[in-house]
């Protein structure tokens, strides 16, 4: 017997897009059948999906909770947990997010785990896990920590190539710890999820700015410069290539340089892959230049129009397979707080509206196919980060992480609407599509715009990277 049964949509399975029926059990998907031929089995509820799109779950493999926001003159704010976030990203159609863990304070790998999994636990209404970020100068103890933290289901590593700002010294991981990591990862079965500026160039550029009294945050381009994007990934790519089996995931790609150094590794067999923003997508440095210009904001700063030109370019089954948000949910009083250069505050409240942005930009606006927007809001994360098939898939053994995306009348934009910030970056934009009804594991999470979910549904995800996922460029 069937508990729920999806009706008459048109599903978006690995082998295409078809009208059928999904019948799900428990958490997981059990049947696809013909339309009506499940419904008709008399299951526990049958779900009317006529007219929309069924798609799996969203998947954000970028996002920040709890995460300390620096205040000018003041103690750093953290800004909103997990259960406002994730609450967020089910009413957009996300299910699945991944967030980090910082390796600090002398904090051992398993003991900064420890500290994220109690923040989460409990208090995450979707699924969730976590990157293990190392931080700083690396001590020898901490290869064998990650090794072990692979091994426990934490497959992914953040690493910085860049102190960000003056002000937050301590992030930038030197080159050769880096190249020590990539072969714990490369032997472990991990990968390596980068933020790659080069420091010395963008030190350089926070001087010179300053020495010339060019301190507005409009100039933030000429800082987090396309040539710092170019020489830090072609940096760490040489890294990757000269280490057999070392698998890399470039966070937050957001200039031309960026796409053709991927795309130029990718072309020699390097296991590399691309995430992009949606901000970069849509947004360019002379947004800056708006009232609350900051709001565009995230690190790296945004660039120009050739920038993004080559980007969308690039998600059309180029160098970029993902397109994420790097959240920071925050007030918009904290996040206009900055007005220069180096105090500006990154991030931005968008994983509610992923989805929907990503489906009008790709579908509706670029022709893009429907298998193929799943791939850039879904499928290719969960494959690439080790959770595929299980998420990231409408298939028969696969999590009922279901979502309805309603196209038969277009939605506006508003904050006000939505449950993250009290603003939004997205504020009016006319979207094709909105989620009717978000599902996780088999349980109706949101349906026509109630929650209906707990803040005890969300599960922790164990992880492994396919070895076909680090052997080349897979998707």
């Amino acid at each position: 017997m069937l508990d729920i049964v999806v009706t008459g949509g048109l599903a978006v399975l690995p082998s295409g897009p078809q009208l059928a029926d999904i019948g799900i059990q428990g958490e997981t998907i059990a049947a696809i059948g013909a339309p009506g031929s499940l419904a008709a089995l008399g299951p526990g509820r049958v779900v009317d999906a006529a007219g929309q799109i069924v798609i799996p779950g969203g998947i954000d493999p970028h996002v920040h909770c709890n995460w300390p926001m620096p205040v000018p003159d003041g103690e750093a704010k953290l800004t909103e947990p997990a259960s406002r976030v994730s609450q967020a990203a089910l009413f957009g159609g996300t299910t699945t997010t991944i967030d980090f863990a910082p390796v600090e304070g002398g904090m051992t790998v398993q003991q900064a785990i420890e500290h994220r999994q109690q923040q989460w636990a409990g208090q995450c209404y979707g699924d969730y896990a976590f990157h293990t970020m190392l931080l700083g100068k690396l001590s020898p103890e901490i290869y064998g920590q990650v090794a072990e933290a692979v091994q426990a289901g934490h497959p992914s590593v953040k690493i910085f190539t860049t102190d960000i700002t003056p002000s937050r010294k301590g992030r930038m991981v030197q080159f050769g710890d880096i190249w020590e990591v990539l072969k714990v990862l490369a032997k472990a079965g991990g990968i390596a999820a980068i933020h790659a500026e080069d420091n010395d160039l963008v030190m350089h550029m926070y001087e010179k700015l300053m020495r010339e009294q060019r301190t507005g945050f409009e100039n933030m381009a000429e800082v987090h410069t396309t040539l710092s994007e170019d020489l830090s990934f072609n940096r760490v790519i040489r890294l990757a290539s000269n280490v057999e089996g070392a698998a890399l995931y470039m966070m937050h790609t957001s200039a031309a340089t960026g796409v053709r150094a991927i795309a130029a590794a990718r072309a020699n067999g390097v296991p590399i892959y691309g995430e992009t923003l949606h901000q970069y997508l849509m947004y360019n440095s002379e947004d800056y230049k708006k009232p609350n210009g900051q709001i565009y904001h995230t690190y790296p700063s945004l660039k120009f129009p050739e920038d993004q030109a080559a980007l969308w370019e690039a998600t059309n089954h180029g160098a970029i397979q993902t397109v994420a948000t790097d959240e920071i949910c925050c007030p918009l009083r904290i996040k206009l707080q900055g007005r220069r250069i180096d105090d500006t505050t990154g991030g931005n409240a968008g994983v509610q509206p992923r989805v929907s942005l990503i489906y009008t930009e790709t579908v509706e606006k670029r022709g893009y196919g429907l298998n193929h927007f799943v791939e850039l809001v879904s499928t290719n994360a969960a494959k690439i980060m080790g959770l595929y098939p299980r998420k990231g898939a409408l298939a028969v053994g696969s999590d009922a992480d279901i979502v309805l995306l309603d196209t038969r009348q277009r939605h506006i934009v508003r904050a006000a609407d939505m449950h993250e910030a009290d603003y939004s970056p997205w504020e009016g934009r006319d979207l094709a599509a909105w989620p009717s009804l978000t599902m996780l594991r088999g349980k109706v999470m949101v349906e026509n715009g109630a929650l209906k979910g707990a803040l005890t549904d969300g599960k922790f995800l164990p992880r492994k990277v396919p070895d076909e996922i680090r052997a080349r460029p897979a998707v």
